[in-house]
């Protein structure tokens, strides 16, 4: 490693080959796609998306969101992730393993008892707690007084609710260190789009799914945080609380700078054929 710990020249040549090889063997993919990720991830040694890799997550965010913890020089700390499904594609579970507590909130009831039976264990000893409930602007704040995350200092929250993922941040009254919550990459900067909020909203696996980044971006900077990552896939954001950046990241903290499209191609999924059908609002400005 050099520059102050991020990475090395090396190792991104490395992942350049990496990338290179995939668009070989993906007949499919334009040449000018891979370009542009090749260009991104060796563009700015403080970026985030050369050290993403997938232990759970559904993407490459383990990986990120360990990089940013690192760069924070914190080891363990306290998580709350809002939207895990059955537990076993999330955001905090390779937390877990490296000695985080924290909270879940699902809000599919039918989740409850996969859950409770794979994670019994963890459920037991407290290094994990389980709350099956909706989530929504109305009774986030009640939710997190309910799990006693009012009261310390939340390290690391996570929202994916494939919706109202941004009404839940602009309501939220607890100030985590660091943020991961989904984008709907669709919309690329300057656009500025919001769903028309709908408490009772359940994605219809279309691509109506939740804020672009750039308006996602507005509110965090309104909450004092700092966008510092996409991941390279474009789907989720992560936010540092802005007295925590310091020199940590990207001098650019722009959502044109750091935004991501969609390459849904990237994840396993896609490339069985898994995808997300085109589908049209309500939002916010064409109500």
């Amino acid at each position: 490693m050099s520059n102050g710990g991020y990475m090395d020249k090396n190792i991104v040549r490395a992942i350049n080959a990496i990338l290179a090889e995939l668009h070989r063997n993906s007949g499919y993919l334009a040449r000018r796609e891979i370009e542009g990720i090749l260009n991104i991830i060796s563009s700015d040694t403080k970026r985030l998306e050369p050290f993403g890799f997938k232990v759970y997550s559904q993407n490459d965010e383990d990986g990120i969101i360990q990089e940013i913890f690192d760069r924070l020089s914190i080891k363990q700390g306290r998580f709350c992730e809002i939207g895990v499904e059955n537990g076993l594609e999330c955001n905090s579970l390779f937390l877990i393993h490296k000695g985080w507590r924290g909270w879940w909130i699902e809000g599919n009831p039918n989740q409850n008892k996969p859950i409770q039976e794979k994670f019994g264990t963890l459920l037991a000893n407290g290094r994990l707690q389980l709350l099956v409930d909706f989530v929504t602007a109305e009774n986030i704040n009640s939710h997190f007084v309910e799990c006693g995350l009012d009261k310390e200092e939340l390290d690391f929250l996570s929202i994916d609710i494939d919706g109202n993922d941004i009404y839940l941040l602009e309501a939220m009254n607890i100030y985590p260190k660091v943020i991961c919550i989904e984008y709907n990459a669709k919309f690329p900067p300057p656009l500025s789009k919001k769903p028309v909020y709908n408490p009772e909203n359940r994605w219809q696996g279309t691509d109506y799914s939740g804020a672009s980044l750039v308006a996602i971006d507005e509110i965090a900077q309104k909450k004092g945080y700092t966008l510092v990552a996409t991941n390279i896939t474009g789907v989720n954001a992560f936010f540092v609380r802005k007295d925590l950046v310091k020199n940590l990241f990207c001098s650019n903290n722009g959502a044109e700078y750091l935004y991501n499209p969609p390459r849904y191609w990237l994840t396993w999924d896609a490339f069985r054929g898994i995808g997300h059908v085109a589908d049209f609002g309500p939002y916010t400005d064409l109500d």
